[in-house]
């Protein structure tokens, strides 16, 4: 798909049929994550993946704005070392590979981690490193049914051109 077809397409999916993504396709995932933008190139990331059923089922118990957490392939943990801009970093992570689940023809969702109640025990049960702080997690599946994107607010509400006097 051209760029900006992805970009304009990309939703949240969160009904997921019980087929399995390949380890390859979720690679290229993460891959997309790693290669994001970050302030002084720190990449303060980690980036821990799970398929496994139970794990996933503990995690959307956690999680009352994730319910189809348990249904997915995969999830993608995204944690970060406690760095100045680590919001900034690893959000431009989590997009990157939120595009590129949407460029492979799958569907994925954003499920909050940072300031969570939940996020130091997500934490544990991957095993992250002390210091590391859960920003985001990432499912991955194939959708369960086509979804089309919500609408969207235009471009001419949202875009302010500044005036030079």
């Amino acid at each position: 798909m051209e760029f900006f077809g992805v970009i304009k397409n990309r939703k949240s999916v969160r009904e997921y049929s019980d087929k399995t993504v390949s380890k390859d396709l979720i690679e290229k995932i993460v891959d997309a994550g790693r290669l994001a933008a970050t302030a002084r190139n720190e990449q303060p990331w980690e980036f821990i993946v799970t398929s496994d059923k139970r794990t996933l089922k503990r995690i959307c118990d956690m999680c009352p704005n994730g319910p189809f957490i348990k249904d997915v392939s995969h999830l993608v943990a995204v944690f970060s070392k406690d760095t100045k801009y680590y919001i900034e970093d690893c959000s431009s992570a989590t997009q990157n590979m939120l595009l590129a689940i949407e460029a492979l023809g799958l569907g994925g969702c954003w499920v909050a981690g940072d300031k969570k109640d939940y996020a130091e025990d997500i934490r544990k049960i991957f095993n992250a490193p002390d210091g590391y702080k859960l920003v985001s997690m990432v499912t991955v599946g194939y959708p369960k049914k086509e979804e089309k994107p919500r609408a969207k607010k235009s471009l001419k509400e949202v875009l302010r051109w500044e005036k030079h006097s």
